[in-house]
């Protein structure tokens, strides 16, 4: 074996159950210590430190208080921008540069104490962690949203992607009652894994009938009991080294991992951007490329953990790479993030935790995919307990043109997706529309009559012709 070659030899993760719990800091040492323990690493000696953005504190040097506390003076730091994909970016950089002889070992590492942070805000407390960044920084978006998504208060993913979903609905003809009984059905499975999970945040079974049929609705057709559960205590850590090192420091070979292959792909950062709004180019782009340089299939595949965030987001990959929802080997490894937990970015830290015990205990091969900002960024990551494969450059791959947006508009346009957002209470707030213009252009609107939110949810509202009015920024929709 080529003494670079890159393998994971620690993993480690914690779910904190009793709030409040400790801040991120404390949770970066702890799963850091804890993934070097497990071969006795000085983690004084690491390389590299990298971290995930996490949403729950801005620290002033994230990386400088992690290292300090860790007692250790890498060359190389890295602290990402938002996104599911953030941590396979960093993991596959991280071995890039191992194989590349620019690092010796790296820990990747992530943590959210966003359920701490709600017990705070809920008592009026203010939350009282460790060197907060002054001034704050900007929030860590790799790119803004467009003009024309903020004027429309369309940024949250749970208002975009269920868009995506009507998208996808109406394409393929399901009515809104097979669209929903179909998503239970295929996340029930994950509820099942997620129960016998230690880690797990919600560790509940639940058939495909309590699914649909409870919990409040989010951003319409999705209720709460089929989306990310962000409001978690969860950290993760991960930690590589050459294979040169992990000979040095006495690791036996069934006690490493090795990434065979992986890719990324970018869609459109714009949703009304896609050209199919209900289908990724960019999924089938990062799989085959991380299937290729793995020089697997998905047949080779022992085990799968396929980014839940929402259910297009499953749906978009089974569709993309030819996996059956329904397929005995499942689409989670850890319960996914709604029942797992989905700790803002840095769920795929997790997954590829948990994806490494499966593996280390079994053998074989196994996928794990992120999913970043609204369907646009993928990362394909191929795991194995057998070295080979091409790791490949991190270089994104653009795989569409986009279609125009017009902001401001007048006049008559067809629904191309949408959704009806709520709001704690369970009350319809409005309408977000993506519509498609006569010219070709694709646009944003709102619908605020109640009757008509009434209305888009009792029915098919794709395809729907609407007349739009606009105050210069706004567009407002009604038919």
């Amino acid at each position: 074996m080529d003494p670079r070659t890159p393998c994971l030899i620690g993993a480690a993760q914690r779910t904190v159950r009793e709030q409040p719990g400790p801040e991120p800091l404390d949770l970066w040492e702890e799963m850091a210590r804890a993934a070097a323990g497990q071969t006795r690493f000085p983690v004084e000696r690491l390389d590299s430190i990298q971290i995930v953005y996490t949403d729950s504190w801005q620290y002033d040097t994230p990386t400088g208080r992690l290292a300090e506390r860790l007692g250790a003076t890498p060359r190389h730091t890295a602290y990402s921008k938002v996104g599911g994909t953030a941590p396979q970016t960093l993991i596959g950089r991280a071995a890039a540069g191992i194989a590349a002889g620019e690092l010796d070992s790296a820990l990747i590492t992530g943590a959210e104490a966003l359920a701490t942070r709600r017990v705070y805000r809920q008592a009026g407390e203010r939350t009282p962690w460790s060197h907060p960044a002054d001034p704050r920084p900007p929030y860590g978006w790799e790119r803004p949203p467009h003009p024309s998504e903020l004027a429309h208060e369309l940024f949250l993913p749970v208002h975009t992607y269920p868009i995506m979903e009507t998208a996808r609905r109406a394409a393929l003809g399901l009515t809104i009652e097979e669209e929903m009984l179909d998503r239970g059905r295929m996340m029930a499975p994950m509820t099942r894994v997620a129960a016998a999970s230690p880690h797990a945040w919600r560790r509940t079974p639940r058939t495909a009938e309590e699914l649909i049929g409870g919990g409040r609705f989010v951003g319409w057709p999705y209720n709460s009991n089929t989306v990310a559960v962000i409001e978690v205590d969860q950290a993760a850590a991960v930690l590589l080294v050459s294979s040169e090192l992990a000979d040095r420091l006495g690791v036996p070979g069934d006690q490493r991992l090795y990434l065979r292959g992986w890719a990324y792909a970018e869609d459109t950062w714009e949703v009304a951007a896609r050209p199919a709004l209900g289908a990724s180019p960019a999924i089938a782009r990062a799989a085959e490329s991380a299937f290729a340089r793995a020089g697997l299939t998905l047949d080779d595949m022992r085990a799968f953990d396929v980014y839940s965030c929402f259910a297009i987001a499953l749906r978009q990959a089974c569709d993309a790479i030819g996996l059956d929802p329904l397929d005995p080997r499942g689409l989670t490894v850890t319960g996914g993030l709604p029942y797992a937990g989905g700790p803002a970015s840095d769920y795929v830290l997790h997954s590829t935790t948990t994806m490494a015990e499966r593996l280390l205990a079994e053998g074989g091969h196994g996928l794990v995919t992120g999913v970043g900002m609204h369907l646009t960024k993928h990362t394909y990551a191929i795991w194995s307990t057998e070295p080979g494969g091409v790791l490949g450059g991190p270089e994104p791959v653009f795989t569409a043109e986009p279609v125009p947006i017009a902001d401001a508009c007048e006049g008559p346009a067809v629904v191309a997706g949408y959704t009806v957002a709520h709001a704690k209470d369970g009350a319809r707030q409005r309408a977000h529309l993506v519509v498609e213009l006569p010219s070709g252009a694709r646009a944003y609107a709102h619908v605020i009559r109640d009757d008509l939110l009434a209305d888009a949810e009792s029915r098919e509202l794709v395809g729907q012709r609407v007349q739009l009015t606009t105050d210069g920024q706004v567009n407002v929709a009604s038919w």
